[in-house]
């Protein structure tokens, strides 16, 4: 059974630690959100730890790109961002204690060395202790490793998994610092927890195979281990784990698409986590009243872009007109037609209720409001062969549409539609068939916003120029 939290029993003093090696990952956004609920709703700490000790896969700007995401999302941090990069010396002590009595050691060997030799003997792969009794000093220039204790096991309690625990035979003294000075991940991590005082370790399934090592240098180091929990992978349609090379993993490339934060956290805090009420959307300050680790599962999790995109289309719906136009402007503000004027603006908002109605992603708000923009209309070619050039009934439904559109006043969706109704029944053409002509002529495609509505923005002179330029 996972292991029960009450958030008012406990303070929790969590930290999300990504390396900085490629752009912010959803299922590292969704990590952060989880530590960060947890912080929240047992009034604790949360820690931005940046593991940047590897300098050959670093970049600065990962870094910057990780704390611009997470502000993005809403995720503040209350301390740092730590570097681990300025904090080498204190591993460094840390391996030298643990030497020092007796729990770490040097080895010389080299991976070619190790195979070569559970080769020769028919070993499974790993390490093989050969220089464990070798007492190499200080000054041997090799890789320092930690004696896993064996025969021997560690057992501890998960959040998601229950108990877990690892045989010491399946673990091989692992490198707590390279033959370069260099400490790895596991030491860091450690004493990183250790000084900043982290109550619980809340990170991916990846990592639930370093959690026994840790355990072990808290012990040597004679420190209370914090409570861990291990989340699900994330997996594509193909029930692979999502991949950088493979899939569309980066927080970035969603929130240029135009899906806005809360959508994402929302749908993110549901891969995994299932709260007690069966409830789908929920703001933020909802989730993190009813986040409990207890409720987060540890099978992998799909994430489904197409059912982001729908989460995203009910949030956009649920704005104002002016959130959902301060949203859009961003995504609109790069196109030629848009100059940001008065007159621009109130254009959009005359068509903003009805635009939020028919996007799920931001980046689609420029192509369906463009029509009542562009001075020059760009036509979907296809549509203008179709439904005007090859259409026998186009000239004709011009010429009625234009007379009666030019005596309709005032000019607005209301009479506009009934002018139009008027020509269906004057030339019985359906009304569906009717439109498409006209639709077409006036915004240059087939599907878009509500027509009559669409026309009122215009205006009357730019409908009717339109309409007889088709002629």
């Amino acid at each position: 059974m996972a292991r029960h939290i009450e958030s008012s029993d406990c303070y929790m003093k969590v930290r999300f630690a990504p390396s900085p090696t490629g752009y912010f990952h959803v299922g590292g956004a969704r990590t952060a959100f989880y530590n960060w609920m947890l912080a929240k709703n047992s009034s604790g700490t949360f820690v931005l730890r940046i593991e940047d000790t590897d300098s050959e896969r670093n970049k600065e700007e990962w870094v910057d790109g990780i704390c611009d995401a997470l502000s993005w999302l809403g995720i503040t941090w209350d301390e740092g961002p730590y570097r681990q990069s300025q904090r080498l010396h204190l591993y460094l002590n840390a391996a030298n204690e643990l030497f020092e009595n007796g729990f770490a050691y040097y080895c010389l060997c080299s991976r070619d060395e190790i195979d070569a030799r559970n080769k020769e003997a028919g070993s499974t792969p790993g390490y093989d202790g050969f220089c464990r009794d070798r007492g190499l000093g200080t000054d041997s220039g090799g890789a320092l490793r930690f004696k896993v204790p064996k025969p021997g096991e560690t057992r501890f309690i998960d959040l998601v998994r229950g108990e877990v625990v690892f045989d010491h035979n399946h673990i091989e003294d692992f490198i707590l610092v390279k033959s370069s000075g260099a400490p790895l991940f596991v030491l860091a991590n450690v004493v990183d927890d250790i000084d900043m005082e982290i109550t619980h370790v809340v990170r991916a399934e990846e990592h639930l195979p370093n959690t026994p090592k840790a355990i072990l240098v808290f012990q040597a180091l004679e420190k209370q281990p914090p409570t861990f929990g291990h989340v699900p992978v994330l997996v594509n349609e193909k029930r692979q784990k999502l991949s950088k090379r493979r899939d569309r993993v980066a927080v970035e490339d969603y929130r240029r698409q135009g899906i806005i934060a809360p959508a994402m956290l929302n749908y993110l805090a549901l891969l995994g986590w299932s709260p007690k009420e069966d409830r789908e959307f929920m703001t933020v300050s909802e989730m993190v009243d009813a986040f409990d680790m207890a409720n987060v599962g540890h099978s992998p999790s799909f994430f489904d872009e197409k059912k982001l995109a729908h989460f995203n289309g009910v949030y956009i719906r649920a704005l104002d007109n002016v959130e959902f136009m301060e949203l859009s402007i961003p995504f609109i503000e790069q196109n030629p037609w848009w100059t940001g004027s008065k007159e621009d603006l109130e254009k959009f908002m005359a068509v903003a209720a009805l635009a939020k109605e028919r996007v799920s992603l931001l980046a689609e708000v420029s192509e369906l409001i463009r029509p009542i923009f562009e001075e020059e209309l760009t036509f979907d070619d296809g549509a203008l062969q179709k439904e005007i050039k090859d259409n026998p009934n186009a000239p004709k439904i011009f010429e009625a549409v234009i007379k009666a559109l030019s005596e309709a006043d005032p000019f607005e969706a209301g009479t506009i539609e009934l002018a139009v109704r008027s020509c269906s029944s004057f030339l019985d053409i359906p009304l569906r068939k009717l439109q498409a002509p006209i639709r077409v002529a006036t915004t240059g495609t087939k599907v878009g916003l509500p027509l009559f509505e669409t026309w009122s923005t215009l205006g009357k002179s730019v409908v009717l120029d339109r309409l007889n330029a088709q002629i």
